[in-house]
């Protein structure tokens, strides 16, 4: 006897969201959303709780990353966009054009993790007004190319390749991390997705899985220490000889390390060489 099961798709982005929808058949259900807020979304359609799994695909899309009228990618110019919801109002240019170099500068490092972010900051500020993700890019690589020698470490120094052509010594282009924490913090990523995961351990069922793929490090530490932290339980001090917090463990680890790619799925989609998948099941 075959199983019948409900899909809902929960995005924030309602262009990507459109298109889904002329390939699906009706019976697939569509919120237009944060995911973080799975709880209330599943509440509008009548669902209370999950007993099959939660799928989360985190990060940027290609259709997104492809059209540089959205301002995700440095590799062709648009505007200064990376909105996941067009909707909203905050966008990469009002962070860019308008915040404070300070604040600018703990974005860029908080969320890329770039070494160089008060002199990245202190460049764009210098050249304010910046409209498109062409300007952006070429003030970052500047940063970059001109910091050789210094104490930033192999990850922000450069080398000359054939044709003279300079690249960082981590061999991704030297706007890389500025983008990703412009589009973090634009898109308010690393808050949703916790805040996420706690609503779907909650809403699982027991045996039901909870099913992540992360895309960079910041991401794939949240989590996994949001699910060691639900498969621990306990949260008394180590040196305590009988536990008095009453938690008890609410999800198994079903992959001790996370999944990635093989040779064969990056030689078909470059992208997928920086996926992780972790998985946690309610018990």
């Amino acid at each position: 006897m075959e199983g019948k099961g409900r899909l809902i798709g929960i995005d924030k982005d309602n262009i990507s969201l459109a298109k889904v929808k002329a390939n699906y058949p009706d019976e697939v259900a569509f919120c237009h959303g944060d995911y973080s807020d799975i709880k209330e979304h599943l509440s509008d359609i009548g669902i209370a709780t999950i007993d099959g799994g939660i799928l989360a695909d985190l990060g940027v899309s290609s259709m997104q990353l492809d059209n540089p009228e959205r301002g995700f990618s440095f590799m062709r110019d648009g505007p200064l966009d990376m909105r996941m919801d067009t909707t909203q109002t905050l966008s990469a240019s009002t962070i860019v054009n308008e915040f404070e170099e300070n604040e600018l500068a703990n974005i860029i490092y908080t969320y890329g993790e770039e070494r160089l972010s008060r002199k990245i900051a202190r460049r764009i500020i210098n050249r304010r007004p910046i409209h498109t993700t062409g300007e952006l890019s070429d003030i970052v690589a500047g940063c970059i190319y001109t910091a050789r020698g210094t104490k930033g470490g192999s990850q922000n120094r450069s080398t000359k390749g054939k044709g003279g052509a300079r690249k960082r010594l981590d061999d991704s282009h030297p706007a890389t991390r500025t983008f990703q924490a412009l589009r973090i913090a634009v898109n308010s990523e690393l808050a949703s997705l916790e805040k996420f995961l706690h609503a779907s351990v909650e809403i699982l069922v027991p045996g039901a899985r909870l099913v992540v793929i992360s895309f960079h490090s910041l991401e794939d530490r949240i989590v996994k220490q949001i699910l060691r932290q639900y498969a621990k339980g306990c949260v008394c001090p180590p040196r305590q000889p009988v536990c008095t917090c009453g938690l008890l463990p609410e999800l198994l680890i079903i992959t001790s390390k996370p999944v990635t790619a093989t040779d064969e799925e990056v030689l078909a989609n470059i992208r997928s060489r920086s996926a992780k998948l972790r998985v946690g099941e309610k018990r």
